[in-house]
């Protein structure tokens, strides 16, 4: 009788792990966006709020840069959802309609606004392959 060994790398590869990740980010972002906007107390609000503040816009803008390498993907994204925070800051000072669930739900509106070209695409390419 003779035996197969397979070998198998102890360590996850990185396109098993984008999933896991994504899905986590996506968990603590809606929480911390809950969180501010039931107006919790919570000491998680703060850092899960800033979490969800960078991480929303920065993925729409990573998905729109498709044609980038990961490193220079990333960096753009973070660096525009900074940007992004900072018009929506000055535009709700400027018009003097600051108030953060204000801000969260702008940020939420304008990633969903940014990323929903993407989906569509996607969704437009996913059933041209299936007919």
């Amino acid at each position: 009788m003779h035996t197969t060994q397979t070998r198998t790398s102890s360590r996850t590869s990185g396109r098993e792990l984008t999933p896991l990740l994504a899905g986590s980010a996506t968990a603590v972002g809606g929480f911390g966006a809950l969180l501010a906007l039931a107006g919790s107390d919570s000491p998680l609000r703060a850092p899960l709020v800033l979490f969800f503040l960078l991480a929303a816009p920065a993925a729409g803008i990573a998905a729109a840069l498709r044609g980038l390498d990961p490193f220079a993907r990333g960096l753009a994204a973070l660096a525009g959802s900074v940007v992004l925070n900072m018009l929506v800051a000055q535009a709700m000072l400027a018009t003097h309609r600051w108030s953060p669930r204000g801000g969260v739900v702008a940020m939420a509106a304008l990633s969903a606004l940014i990323l929903l070209p993407e989906l569509l695409r996607r969704r437009r390419t996913a059933k041209g392959q299936d007919g």
